[in-house]
């Protein structure tokens, strides 16, 4: 049996996740699948449109087997930090083949791209040099990666891959790497495809268009397109209230906690807020991030002294999956949870979730009352 890892977000999941979950049956016809999910705050610092209740049940409904939660300390952050605590969790739940999108769908690729940053002394310098030369983060390891090896690695989710294997080298984790090839453009809204990107669909939702024929039914309707005008005014208050104190919030460095509140005078949504804080070296997803980090309340303190992961949160199972947990549960390494525990972080994920509850509208007490979704 093949215990199949995924890393996702599904935000919202659509029919792209439903292809890539069949073609892991394909590829693995006995496979158990284990996913580690962002919850109700992604990667890119954006608020899903989907609450991770609703990911979970439409997760396992579509054949996945264990969901389990990234919290908001570790999913609203850079890939590598995201990666850590994803990889993480799926070694946790024996995972021992990891399947992800790609856009260059080429393993030695991918994998040239991760040594190098772990083997060469060279590729630290390399970034400071671009990072000094005004370049993004993103782009400065994009460079450094093409110069030493010859070979291009830019998109996102190529990216991604990279800070997963990167995990897996540095740990050893006895997992197999398996690419898919991803059929569409993170940053196309343009398409009409059946398979289309999550960016797409959150796009024509935006702007009410059709969605229904990119996404199965019930993800269709769990969709809660919660108010922006909203969002834009709990941070209004937090950078005006708070204004002398950004800096001690994490992701917040010595002058753009200045950029924040000047962009804030002259912005009258939280687009135009994103695009005027923006800069060469400070990217959308960056900034987003920082503006979720002020939401919440997450400050360099706290992140300082949890950057470890905790604890396990499953949030949903099939019976399988349940056989499976209770087969390696004696084996696990950290605490592996199925109601909420006060954990120090998960007083922080408690946190995000009630601040996630108010922006959409919903129960603030789903975290505290709720239990993982079975499939029977």
């Amino acid at each position: 049996m093949n215990v199949v890892g995924v890393v996702t977000e599904y935000n919202p999941f659509h029919n792209g996740h439903v292809y890539q979950l069949k073609k892991i049956k394909d590829l693995y016809p006995d496979s158990l699948i284990v996913i580690a999910m962002s919850g109700n705050f992604t990667q890119r610092g954006e608020i899903s449109v989907i609450n991770k209740w609703d990911k979970a049940r439409i997760a396992v409904d579509f054949g996945v087997d264990v969901v389990l939660e990234i919290p908001f300390i570790f999913s609203n952050q850079s890939a590598d930090i995201f990666s850590y605590a994803a990889l993480k969790m799926l070694s946790e739940f024996k995972v021992d083949t990891l399947v992800f999108g790609s856009e260059c769908n080429d393993k030695n690729v991918l994998l040239q791209a991760a040594k190098v940053q772990i083997d060469n002394p060279e590729f630290d310098d390399l970034v400071k040099f671009y990072i000094a030369k005004g370049e993004n983060y993103p782009t400065s390891v994009s460079l450094a990666i093409n110069e030493l090896t010859n070979v291009s690695v830019s998109e996102s989710n190529d990216l991604l891959a990279v800070s997963y294997i990167k995990e897996i080298l540095r740990n050893n984790y006895s997992m197999d790497i398996v690419p898919i090839k991803r059929t569409n453009s993170f940053l196309d809204v343009v398409s009409d495809d059946v398979i289309v990107s999550a960016t797409n669909i959150r796009f024509k939702a935006r702007n009410n268009l059709d969605i229904s024929k990119h996404l199965p039914l019930d993800s269709l309707n769990s969709i809660n397109l919660f108010d922006l005008n909203k969002l834009f005014e709990f941070l209004r208050y937090k950078i005006i209230s708070d204004k002398d104190n950004l800096v001690s919030y994490h992701l917040v460095s010595e002058g753009i906690h200045n950029r924040i509140y000047k962009a804030l005078l002259v912005s009258n949504c939280y687009s135009e807020l994103v695009d005027n804080i923006k800069s060469k070296r400070f990217t959308y997803n960056k900034v987003n991030r920082i503006l979720m980090n002020i939401l919440v309340g997450l400050s360099k303190e706290e992140a300082a002294l949890y950057k470890n992961l905790e604890y396990v949160r499953v949030l949903g199972m099939s019976t399988y999956g349940r056989e499976y947990f209770s087969k390696i549960k004696k084996d696990f390494s950290l605490p592996v949870i199925v109601k909420f525990e006060s954990f120090g972080s998960s007083q922080i994920e408690l946190r995000a979730s009630m601040i996630y509850a108010i922006l959409s509208s919903t129960d603030l007490r789903l975290d505290l009352k709720n239990i993982p979704y079975l499939k029977l």
